[in-house]
C-alpha cells in the first residue's frame, strides 16, 4: 500500500523552528517529485515548497522563501521541510504529496496541488506564544 506520513508537527513560538518529514512507504521516492502544501482554518489549501525527484531543483512560495529550507534523502525514501523564523501566519496543517516525476526538475505545473495523486493525512503546527 503506497503511503505518505508526516510528522514533526507541533506547538512553537513566533520565531522558533520546526522540522517536517514525509516518509514513503510502499514505494520508491526516487521517481517522484515532492510538494508541501498548508491549509489553515477557513483557507484554501496553498503550495510551500517544492522538490525534483533526485534534489536538483527546489521552490519556495515567495511567504516562506529565506525562512524554509527543503531537502531529502531518498536512501531514507523521506523529504524533509526544515521551518525557522516561525510566524503566528504559518499556523496550519501541512501536507506533503507526491507525484511521478522521471526527470530532476521542477516545471510550473509541479506548483499546482491537482498535479499530486499521493497525500499524507498532514500534520499540525501551531505558532503561538
Amino acid at each position: 500500500q503506497l503511503q505518505l506520513v508526516e510528522s514533526g508537527g507541533g506547538l512553537v513560538q513566533p520565531g522558533g523552528s520546526l522540522r517536517l518529514s514525509c516518509a514513503a512507504s510502499g514505494f520508491s521516492l526516487d521517481y517522484y517529485a515532492i510538494g508541501w502544501f498548508r491549509q489553515a482554518p477557513g483557507k484554501e489549501r496553498e503550495g510551500v515548497s517544492w522538490i525534483s525527484n533526485r534534489g536538483g531543483s527546489t521552490e519556495y512560495a515567495d511567504s516562506v522563501k529565506g525562512r524554509f529550507t527543503i531537502s531529502r534523502d531518498n536512501a531514507k525514501n523521506t523529504v524533509y521541510l526544515q521551518m525557522n523564523s516561525l510566524k503566528p501566519e504559518d499556523t496550519a496543517v501541512y501536507y506533503c504529496a507526491a507525484r511521478r516525476s522521471y526527470s530532476d526538475t521542477l516545471i510550473k505545473s509541479y506548483f499546482s496541488e491537482y498535479e499530486y495523486g499521493y497525500w499524507g493525512q498532514g500534520t499540525q503546527v501551531t505558532v503561538s506564544s
